[in-house]
């Protein structure tokens, strides 16, 4: 898994100027998935749910400050607990508490900050408590210690499969290997920056809108994270490039660990999943990082390799929750009737696409003054926001998101019928204020807005200094 790449940043999803040959490879021999989404484009929250597969209202982790604690049963235990051996490498996400996450061993995890994560996300009625001048600082060609954390998980991968997947217990093993990268800060090392010139990359898609139609929603998310506000037209590009380059910088780990796994012969009884977390906006429509439903951070790459697995290209719209019953599946392990009931299998979405699937997405934390719920059903897109006007988009005319057809009374029976399938799933109204009250008990029991507020800030997840080197 890597962490906070776009799925149209790979070049097999058809990136003329990414390049990513190890992917590709993966995906050449294997099935490639290309409606894939993330249950909530944020860390904390996607991780929860991929590992219990239950969607964000379920789980309720809603915010990188309410991490997953091994409170709901994840496919970590379902393995464990049925005598195979399933290992972590990198980064989780999680509290830290080894035992209760369900893994076998944790190596090297990174966790949320202090068990805590970002505590000041819970303050959502603010709009100035993420300072995003560094994010345009620390960009470039450069080490920082995210690529040096990620080249010793790679590192740390390639031993275990040498040294003990080869070994083959007698009820199998499962490694879940995650990197930061592509994350942020966009430092990247020299040789894969020169990969890419800044000045002929394209430039950020620019939002179509007119102020005065801009979404009041996320009009105020980006004021509350206002990145781009930060770089020049210069620097801007420099970013782009660098994010490239560090997209370039993961193909080469995963080319790596596949090295590793054709010299021990493990290729040939190992099944591999490729996927993250959730996307990266790079720019587009004034906005960077995640925390919107767009397609540049809610869509995510996802690709299955190995004998298990039928080569081709799935069309069906698949969520990161489908890992927890793949994984089952792959293993042969038969779940109770308690199987999350929105988890299936990807070997189904395979051999049975259903093309109207309705997939789902969520978004909880700081500048959201709202939820925002995200519907992806047939060739449309539905974006809820409790309390504002929705957003529709038709993805088979309208792929960029260009033109939001909730402006047009004539659309209003589409709407309405898709508000009744998301509806089925969840209900926006209450799923909201169920997330607003959680938060605010979470707020209580850190000692209320003040204490939060005095306490340090940070931007991104810091890596413990015996993990950067």
């Amino acid at each position: 898994m890597t962490d906070e790449l776009r799925r149209d940043a790979i070049s097999c999803y058809g990136n003329s100027y990414v390049r990513t040959p190890n992917i590709n490879r993966l995906a050449q021999f294997g099935q490639l998935f290309t409606n894939a989404y993330t249950p909530s484009p944020i860390c904390v929250p996607a991780r929860a749910s991929i590992a219990t597969g239950k969607h964000v209202h379920e789980n309720r982790c809603w915010t990188n400050a309410m991490p997953y604690s091994g409170q709901l049963r994840s496919w970590h235990h379902e393995l464990r607990d049925n005598n195979r051996d399933i290992i972590s490498i990198g980064k989780l996400h999680f509290k830290n508490n080894e035992k209760a996450n369900g893994f076998s061993k944790e190596i090297l995890p990174l966790h949320v900050k202090d068990g805590k994560g970002w505590i000041h996300g819970l303050l959502r009625e603010r709009t100035d408590l993420f300072d995003a001048s560094s994010f345009a600082a620390n960009i470039g060609p450069g080490e920082d210690p995210y690529t040096n954390y990620d080249r010793k998980v790679c590192r740390l991968t390639q031993e275990w499969l040498t040294e003990n997947g080869v070994r083959n217990p007698q009820g199998g093993w499962c490694l879940f290997v995650s990197f930061l990268r592509p994350h942020y800060p966009l430092t990247c090392p020299s040789e894969f920056y020169e990969l890419y010139d800044p000045k002929r990359l394209p430039k950020p898609r620019q939002a179509s809108d007119p102020p005065e139609l801009e979404h009041p929603v996320l009009k105020n998310l980006k004021k509350s994270c206002d990145y781009d506000q930060s770089f020049t037209d210069d620097t801007r590009q420099i970013a782009i490039a660098s994010y490239y380059g560090l997209c370039t910088f993961v193909d080469d780990l995963v080319g790596k660990i596949n090295e590793t796994l054709t010299k021990t012969s493990l290729d040939e009884t190992t099944n591999i999943l490729f996927t993250s977390d959730h996307g990266e906006c790079l720019g587009d429509r004034g906005f960077w990082t995640k925390m919107v439903m767009f397609e540049e951070a809610s869509a995510v790459p996802l690709i299955m390799s190995g004998p298990d697995v039928s080569s081709g290209i799935c069309k069906a719209p698949v969520s990161l929750i489908d890992i927890y019953a793949t994984v089952l599946d792959l293993v042969s392990i038969k779940k109770s009737n308690d199987l999350p009931s929105h988890t299936s299998s990807l070997l189904n979405s395979i051999d049975r696409p259903n093309l109207s699937r309705p997939v789902v997405s969520e978004f909880h934390d700081y500048g959201a003054q709202t939820g925002m719920f995200m519907l992806r059903h047939e060739n449309w897109k539905l974006i809820i926001y409790p309390g504002f006007r929705p957003q529709l988009f038709d993805l088979s005319e309208d792929p960029s998101e260009i033109t939001d057809l909730a402006l047009d009374n004539k659309y209003s029976d589409i709407v309405e019928k898709l508000y009744k399938i998301l509806n089925s799933i969840l209900d926006p109204e209450e799923v909201n204020q169920k997330a607003f009250q959680d938060q605010e008990r979470k707020i209580m029991e850190l000692g209320g807005r003040k204490n939060i507020l005095a306490t340090e800030n940070y931007d991104h997840t810091p890596v413990l200094e015996e993990y950067d080197h």
